[in-house]
């Protein structure tokens, strides 16, 4: 240490240099043969509308939706419930009906027009794919158009247009609310035939993958609405829940935490997505998500999708989500799907 002219100690240590960088970029997936724009060019899909769940409590349902969660109802009746969000023009997003056993009735997308759903019911059809409903009126909040069918997996897909928006509003700073329905995770015994179907038909484009285990399904310039990860059997994975910021997601953390509902995961930031993330378990053991600030994707040609390890320093980047656990404890204990193959009664 050294003195100045002046007398006062001059300061010797260097400025430390910035932390390295962290674990590089995953390898890139080679482009397919057709070009990204084109398939979201002719892709009939817009959106994720929305996931029927069959309860065997509802009255406990909606105490967690409503109450807690920062859902509100739009309709229903007495074994039925339609929940909305503040923020979308979308009628509703969950979709409650009252059951004897828990299941997963159906997850529901939107489609450009009427003649989308025509054209996609017809080709689907005529490739052999199990058509459960024709295309016709939709009785539900909104109304609309559109035809429900069988995947490959068995589960029950609604694909709809034509439906009327509902009042909605911006969220404002500080509102701990979901915005809107961000995406929807499920279970498959085989990811890769899943994705090639949804690809095909419904026009989705890859964004990334979880080593050979999850891919990243986008409809719009959101990073997913779809993706699939592997498992025993086909199922819900879980349903994530858009926030308006960090702030307003740390807040509805923070709530849950304070009705006794600690996260299964999270708070933490995913690689694959930027988002971020923490997981519950709502009634019955359906697993929901807040999440915010997903990826955006604006150029569909010029993204190369990418294949991210599943080490802890790429599944949570901010290290605070914790090893998720108690998520994969309830993942396994969650009994087989009931729904697969079998129409909802409504």
């Amino acid at each position: 240490m050294t003195t100045t002219s002046s007398g006062a100690l001059a300061l010797d240590a260097a400025i430390p240099p910035p932390p390295r960088p962290g674990p590089p970029l995953p390898p890139a997936v080679a482009p397919g043969l057709e070009r990204a724009s084109e398939r979201a060019r002719r892709s009939p899909i817009t959106h994720v509308r929305y996931v029927a769940l069959a309860t065997e409590n509802l009255a406990a349902s909606l105490a967690f939706y409503e109450g807690i969660w920062g859902l509100y109802r739009v309709g229903g009746d007495g074994d039925l419930a339609f929940l909305g969000t503040v923020g979308s023009p979308e009628p509703f997003v969950v979709r409650l009906r009252a059951a004897a056993q828990r299941r997963t009735d159906l997850i529901a997308f939107g489609a450009r027009d009427r003649a989308a759903v025509d054209g996609l019911a017809s080709v689907l059809a005529s490739d052999g794919v199990r058509v459960a409903t024709e295309p016709g009126g939709l009785a539900v909040p909104g109304g609309g158009y559109g035809f429900r069918f069988f995947d490959p997996d068995g589960r029950l897909v609604e694909v709809s247009a034509d439906v009327a928006a509902k009042p909605y509003r911006a969220v404002e700073p500080g509102e701990s609310v979901p915005r809107k329905l961000s995406h929807i995770v499920v279970n498959s015994p085989d990811v890769p035939a899943l994705q090639s179907f949804y690809e095909k038909y419904f026009g989705l484009r890859l964004s990334d993958w979880l080593e050979d285990r999850m891919c990243f399904l986008r409809c719009s310039d959101d990073h997913h609405s779809l993706a699939v990860a592997h498992a025993p059997t086909a199922g819900m994975n879980h349903v994530s829940f858009e926030m308006r910021d960090i702030d307003e997601y740390m807040r509805g953390t923070g709530r849950m935490v304070r009705h006794g509902h600690g996260p299964l995961w999270g708070p933490g930031r995913h690689s694959s997505g930027d988002n971020v993330y923490s997981y519950f378990a709502g009634p019955d053991d359906f697993v929901v998500e807040y999440t915010t600030a997903l990826e955006k994707i604006p150029d569909e040609d010029a993204w190369v999708p990418r294949v991210w390890p599943a080490t802890p320093d790429y599944a949570d980047r901010w290290g605070t989500g914790g090893p998720g656990e108690d998520l994969f404890a309830l993942w396994n204990r969650t009994p087989p799907e009931p729904g697969l193959w079998v129409a909802s009664p409504v």
